[in-house]
């Protein structure tokens, strides 16, 4: 089996081609993506990509987080995708629509001598209800709610960007807290689905850095709905306007939620390709 591997901003993933191909039917995905992007023993990747083409022949992509979960959406892997269809598949168009368990996201492909420098993605509209993030309790909009943990008392912010997204907003970072606190807000009882967790310092109106847990896969370069839920919480408490550069250790994305009627957000940012490779029979 012939696979792709790509990342954006260091957020790594293995790509499997099933747009000539049809998918086959009943097969555990959950359990190849576990065995293939574990580190040392697989391919190694934050997560699997699936993509093929929907009833309408348009594109779609499932993606399976390392520990075999699958996962709504991810912005890093949606990047990617536009670029392998550009560059490798050779569809040379300047917009793409993508379909995913998370919506549809339609892409603007930023090029430079027909070579793919950035994507665009527009994310849609943050969800801020907390019913549909989901969380439980009364429905309300989650903006630094106090939750209490093991390891102090936290203010979060929550959003979902298709995926949901809890946001801590923090003057500087401990890595041991968040290798902590990390795991334990993705599974709290708060979050029935579970939930992406970020930690975003604030260094003015128009830049932020944020780094991730992310839900089914710990600690990662870059999150792209993590970034956008990052910029979402950050201006719905006034920390930032509607726009800021996120910077991840990865590298950055520009985000901007857009002010007219729609409300969407949009994300830019690059995705690389890393090699390509065959799985053995073993791994099939």
């Amino acid at each position: 089996m012939k696979f792709t591997k790509m990342h954006g901003l260091g957020n790594d993933f293995i790509i499997l081609d099933y747009l000539e191909r049809s998918l086959p039917e009943n097969y555990d995905w959950g359990k190849l993506s576990e065995k293939v992007c574990k580190r040392g023993f697989g391919v190694g990747a934050d997560g699997l990509v699936l993509i093929s083409r929907d009833d309408n022949q348009t594109y779609s992509m499932r993606i399976f987080n390392s520990d075999g979960s699958e996962a709504e959406m991810c912005g890093n892997a949606v990047r990617c995708i536009g670029k392998y269809l550009y560059e490798a598949k050779g569809i040379k168009k300047d917009t793409l629509v993508i379909t995913t368990k998370g919506g549809s996201k339609k892409l603007k492909i930023i090029k430079n001598d027909d070579i793919v420098k950035e994507v665009e993605v527009n994310m849609g509209r943050p969800i801020l209800d907390s019913k549909d993030i989901p969380m439980s309790g009364a429905s309300r909009n989650v903006i630094g709610e106090k939750v209490e943990t093991p390891y102090g008392s936290f203010e979060i912010t929550a959003v979902s960007m298709g995926n949901p997204h809890a946001v801590i907003f923090c003057d500087d970072f401990d890595d041991e807290l968040i290798n902590n606190l990390g795991p334990y807000i993705e599974k709290h009882d708060l979050f029935p689905n579970g939930t992406n967790v970020e930690f975003v310092k604030v260094h003015n109106q128009e830049e932020i850095t944020v780094k991730v847990w992310e839900r089914g896969a710990g600690r990662t370069y870059a999150c792209g709905t993590g970034a956008c839920g990052a910029l979402a919480a950050s201006a719905l408490n006034g920390y930032t306007g509607n726009s800021a550069k996120v910077n991840l250790p990865g590298g950055s994305l520009n985000i901007k939620w857009a002010k007219d009627e729609s409300g969407d957000i949009y994300m830019s940012g690059k995705a690389e390709f890393v090699y390509t490779g065959n799985l053995r029979p073993e791994f099939w």
